[in-house]
Order: structure tokens, then C-alpha cells, then sequence
């Protein structure tokens, strides 16, 4: 229980957890991190959430606030040993809740104001052009038109996060089962902060919709399900590689996606300083939702398609709105059930093993749903000329999110009470936490959610109608044809606050408390790309006074001002990537792999592509000779 008098010491707020069959298999290393806070690999699940918002009013009393909270934070092993023995006395209770298991866990993140205010100086020194420390610094109301938050979600009219408003320098969460005990712990944390003058900004609450609603967001639709598995945490299915054991369908991805400083999938990571390790960057957003707005205008277009012999007659809004998410309210795939929802058995996880390499056009699961807008799995064909679907192996793994989502305000009932009506405040809190927010986040919404075109076909696509802006989608007539049916729809949610911080490691939590963590973060050192990397678009490979890109058609290099140091010299605009090749060549790839530019320099296995802390940029082999390099020192 909460407050049991045999909690370890030095771990308040947390559970009594059971202990573990030793005839049990060993756990996967990562569900034994101490390092690692809860929520980010082990989520906290919990029913009623709160986060607090506040500043620094004073540096010294700050880093004793912090002492004091970091031996109180949740930690991953504390976290998944918890769920671990929740969910099975709930299989016990055929899906209920287990009365006499319960905890209190807490987490903290910090802005870039927040560091910088702690640690008397910026936390990071260099800041490349398009990289997730630029995006972390910048903050999110900063870069509000790479994600879409304009006209009525632009920063000027949100609630906390906003340029002109109070300054966030962290974000502590609390998270509990019980909303007795969250409420006890708030106003624990609230007196301790008050007392060492830790400012509370704003607050936010989050809480599980009841009874037919539980498990769902306020339009009426499972959340939650399509999260990534991790390596390393999840156990690995041994009759199909790279996919969970118990979770047929979803994805081990590997744990650098979301853990900094540990290597992510396919793409070069972020120089980011030693301290920062074993941290993740959290994304929050505020995300108010329009309920009678989404199903007015559902039953509107219903009306359109059935006019336009696009809908069948007896079609109904749940069989619209489960075309526009890619789910029943279920969370039955509509790839598996185009006709009616079928709900899972009580207690059975949500139907995740959905392909879509047999409707790569979207003809039964649109290209515009939600589902296949944020997670396209094995059916983005990028073009409808492309040769080949892109592999989930890589590009599509490395852009997963790991999402801790949850509902605030009461549902939505006209004739309910004034905090049911359509005016009342109600939305989705998102919570989400990745090691790239720029390569991520960023990404998903910018590049798949918020582009009218992805993927390219002769009909646009249209916007993700779900939570991008306003969009006219391409509707399939139907499955076997490619004619497609023209749809408005205007925005349904927009965002009212959002915040970009960074979760530490435990130890880091301590060096910051004790002042330890450098300003600007670690000394300049050069950066060693080894052979079979690819090189792509919008990533940076950055040694403070050499950043190395792929831009347009050509490699650049670039100072730390990023004024143009060196170009490579190709001219077909071919290019769909690149490659520093295992045998020290740096090339161009075209669509189909080929290589269509070359640096010249093959014939060295083993050589390196180093990125020079002075400016320059080398190719070097295995014994350390230099064979080209680019004479941009300075």
C-alpha cells in the first residue's frame, strides 16, 4: 500500500510491490535500470495524473527543492516490477482493478530555461541548425509552424508554454491509482515548493474516463494502443524476430529511440553531453477536443459520401469516423473489420498486428487515417511510382514516440451538467518522450500529420483530420477502384499549452542538486562516423566547428555560425540519401540505392569519416591516414 511502514527507505511514494516467482525467467537488463526514470520505458498507467508547471525563483533553495525530490523520483525497475504484478492480479479479477495495489510515482523534467537557470549558464554550447538541441532550446512555442500550431492554436492564446507568459522551467509529474493519494502527494510537493521558492505556473490534470469510456479519449475512441515495444525491456517473440512476445503485432524498437545515449536505429545520434545519458526528451501538449464538432461534421461528410455512391446506405458515423482514426472505438483495426466494430474480449489486449501491404493505397484503411499518418508499418509506398514500400526496419522504427497520453475534463453530454457541455474544458493531455524531438516529435507532425500530400498521389491525401489542422481529404470511392471522394473537414483539435523538457537520469538529478553538471556541457571533440552509415536529409553530424550535412543534392559543411564551408560538387537531382560506405567512400544514393555522386575515396575498409572539432572534416583509414579531407579548419 501507499503508506506502508515497510517502504525501502529513501523511496517514498512508492508501492509495496510482491515479491517475484524466483522460477521465473531472468528479466530483460533494462526493467533492472536504476538510471532510467519511470514513465519513460515503464509507463507510470496510472489512473488520475497531474502535472505541475513552475520556475526557479532562487538557484540555491532550487538545487535543495531538487535534493531532496530526486530521492523520491520513480525509477524503471521500481515502475515495471509494479505493473508487472498489477497486471497480473488483474488477469486474476477477469479485468478488474486490484483493490489492495496501489502507488504514488513521480517524475521530473526540465526546460532549457529551467537548466540554464539551475546550472547559472546554458546547459549546451552547440546548438547545429534543425537538430533536437536546437528544438529544445528554441522551445515549442518557437518552432510553432514546423508542428502546426497557428491560427487558433498559435502560442499567443495558450493557457501555459507561451512566449509572453510565465517562464516553465520544469515539469514534475504525479501519477497515482488512487485519487486520495494524489491528492495527499500534491500538496506534499505544493508546501515543499512553496517553501523553497519553486513557483507553480500552471497546473494540469489528467484522469481515465469511467465506466463505457474507460481506456478511451473523449471522442470515443481505445488510446494507447499502438505503442512500440522496446528491446531489451519487452521480451522478444522467438517464432517472429523484432516483435514483442505477448503483444503480437508490435515492434521491439531499440531503447536508443527513447534513451539518450544509447544508440538509436539507423540514424547518427546527437552530440549531447555525457550528463544527459540515460535521459529522454519529453514532449507535452495540451490538446483541446470539439466533440460535437468532430461528429456534426462526420455526419455531414457521411451524407456527401453516401450522395456520392462512396459510403454504403447503411453506413453509419462510427463507420466514418473509424475510416478517419483507422480504428473502431473499439480499437478494432479496420483492416481487419471494414464493416462492423468488433469489440476484444475483457481483459485481451487491442487488436495490434495490422498490416497494411495489401492496401497500399489506402483503399480499405485511408492514407489520411490517424493510424497510418503517424505509424505507416509495412504500407508506405512514399509514391504510387515508388519500386518498393519503405522498411519498417529503420526510418519508420526510428520515428516511433513513446506516447503516456491521458483525458482531462468530463465527457461531453448536452444534457448533462454545465462541466458536460460543449464549452467545458476537455481534451487530451499528450505526453510523450523520444531521444531526437526534432527527428521525431517534430517529424511525425510536420512531415506525415500536417503534410497535405503524404504519401504522394495523383488525389492528395489530405492532413491527418484527426489532430492536424484544417484539410480536404481524398475519400476511396471504393476498394477496388482508385477514384477517390473530395471531403472538408476543419480542425477538431487544437492546442492550448505545450512545453519541451528533458527527463535526467537519476544521477544526473543529483548532479544537478549538487551543482556537478558543466555549463555548456562537454569540452568540443571530434565526431568518428564508421563505415555502412547512412547519411540523411534534415540529420546533422555536428563537432561544434564542423557540421556535416546532407542538404538538398549535396553534402555541406558548415562553421558554427552555419555559414557554408564546403560543398560537394554533384548535379543530379537524383539523390534520395547517402552513404559513407564500409570501404571509406562518401556517396549519393538515387531512389533505388544506386550510387549517383561519389567523393572517390573507396578502397579502405575499416576508414572513418571524422568531423573535426577544428573546422575540418576527414576521411581516414584504419592505420589513421588521412585520404581526403575537406581544408575547412579555422
Amino acid at each position: 500500500m501507499v503508506h506502508s511502514s515497510t517502504r525501502p527507505a529513501g523511496r517514498p511514494g512508492t508501492a509495496d510491490i510482491p515479491e517475484q516467482s524466483t522460477s521465473e525467467q531472468p528479466q530483460p537488463p533494462l526493467r533492472q535500470s536504476t538510471e532510467i526514470q519511470g514513465d519513460v520505458i515503464a509507463g507510470f498507467k496510472k489512473d488520475h495524473v497531474q502535472l505541475i508547471f513552475a520556475k526557479f525563483k532562487d538557484r540555491r533553495r532550487a538545487r535543495t527543492w531538487l535534493r531532496r525530490l530526486s530521492g523520491r523520483i520513480a525509477t524503471t525497475k521500481d515502475v515495471a516490477a509494479f505493473n508487472t504484478s498489477f497486471s497480473r492480479a488483474r488477469r486474476y479479477a477477469a479485468g478488474e482493478d486490484p483493490v489492495d495495489l496501489a502507488a504514488v510515482w513521480r517524475g521530473v523534467a526540465f526546460t532549457y530555461q529551467g537548466l540554464t537557470e539551475l546550472l547559472d549558464g546554458a546547459p549546451l554550447t552547440d546548438i547545429p541548425k534543425g537538430s533536437t538541441q536546437e528544438a529544445f532550446a528554441q522551445g515549442p512555442a518557437r518552432r510553432k509552424e514546423i508542428v502546426g500550431d497557428i491560427e487558433d492554436s498559435d502560442p499567443a492564446r495558450w493557457l501555459f508554454g507561451g512566449e509572453e507568459q510565465h517562464a516553465i522551467h520544469l515539469v514534475l509529474t504525479l501519477a497515482a491509482d488512487r485519487h486520495a493519494d494524489l491528492q495527499a502527494a500534491l500538496e506534499e510537493e505544493r508546501a515543499w515548493m512553496a517553501a523553497q521558492h519553486v513557483a507553480v505556473v500552471f497546473e494540469q490534470e489528467g484522469n481515465t474516463l469511467k465506466e463505457g469510456l474507460r481506456g478511451h479519449e473523449h471522442f470515443g475512441f481505445k488510446d494507447g494502443i499502438s505503442q512500440p515495444g522496446v528491446r531489451d525491456f519487452d521480451e522478444e517473440d522467438p517464432g517472429r524476430p523484432d516483435y514483442h512476445r505477448t503483444k503480437p503485432g508490435t515492434r521491439l524498437i531499440t531503447p536508443g529511440e527513447f534513451v539518450v545515449g544509447m544508440t538509436p536505429d539507423h540514424r547518427y545520434p546527437a552530440a549531447l553531453p555525457r550528463w544527459m545519458r540515460n535521459g529522454s526528451f519529453q514532449v507535452v501538449r495540451r490538446l483541446a477536443q470539439d466533440v460535437p464538432g468532430w461528429w456534426g461534421q462526420i455526419e455531414q461528410n457521411l451524407k456527401v459520401l453516401q450522395e456520392a455512391g462512396a459510403a454504403p446506405k447503411e453506413a453509419t458515423k462510427e463507420w466514418v469516423a473509424a475510416r478517419m482514426v483507422g480504428r473502431w472505438p473499439s480499437g478494432a483495426p479496420v483492416a481487419k473489420c471494414p464493416d462492423a466494430d468488433v469489440a476484444a474480449p475483457p481483459c485481451a489486449d487491442s487488436d495490434n498486428d495490422i498490416s497494411f501491404a495489401d492496401d497500399l493505397d489506402g483503399r480499405t484503411t485511408p492514407l489520411f487515417s490517424h493510424l497510418r499518418k503517424t505509424n505507416p508499418r509495412d504500407g508506405l509506398l512514399p509514391r504510387r511510382d515508388s519500386p518498393t514500400v519503405v522498411e519498417e526496419d529503420g526510418m519508420l522504427d526510428g520515428r516511433r514516440l513513446m506516447r503516456r497520453s491521458i483525458p482531462y475534463g468530463r465527457p461531453y453530454d448536452p444534457q448533462g451538467t454545465p462541466g458536460q457541455r460543449a464549452d467545458a474544458p476537455r481534451g487530451l493531455v499528450f505526453i510523450c518522450y523520444q531521444s531526437d524531438i526534432a527527428a521525431q516529435f517534430e517529424f511525425v507532425q510536420s512531415t506525415w500529420v500536417n503534410a497535405d500530400n503524404f504519401p504522394e498521389r495523383r488525389d492528395a491525401v489530405g492532413r491527418d483530420p484527426l489532430i492536424g489542422r484544417d484539410t480536404d481529404v481524398s475519400f476511396p470511392a471504393s476498394s477496388d477502384t482508385t477514384t477517390t471522394c473530395p471531403l472538408r473537414f476543419e480542425r477538431f483539435v487544437r492546442t492550448e499549452g505545450a512545453v519541451y523538457a528533458f527527463t535526467p537520469s537519476l544521477t544526473a538529478l543529483r548532479e544537478l542538486a549538487e551543482g556537478r553538471v558543466p555549463v555548456g556541457g562537454d569540452p568540443p571533440s571530434d565526431q568518428v562516423v564508421t563505415g555502412g552509415t547512412a547519411l540523411r536529409r534534415l540529420e546533422v553530424i555536428s563537432a561544434y566547428k564542423a557540421r556535416f550535412r546532407l542538404e538538398g543534392n549535396n553534402y555541406v559543411i558548415r562553421d558554427e555560425n552555419e555559414h557554408r564551408l564546403w560543398s560537394s560538387d554533384n548535379t543530379n537531382p537524383a539523390v534520395a540519401g547517402g552513404t559513407f560506405t564500409e570501404d571509406g567512400d562518401l556517396v549519393l544514393n538515387g531512389p533505388r540505392g544506386e550510387a549517383v555522386w561519389s567523393l572517390g575515396t573507396g578502397g579502405h575498409p575499416g576508414a572513418t569519416l571524422v568531423v573535426g572539432a577544428d573546422g575540418d572534416v576527414s576521411i581516414r583509414t584504419a592505420q589513421g591516414e588521412t585520404v581526403w579531407h575537406s581544408d575547412t579548419a579555422h
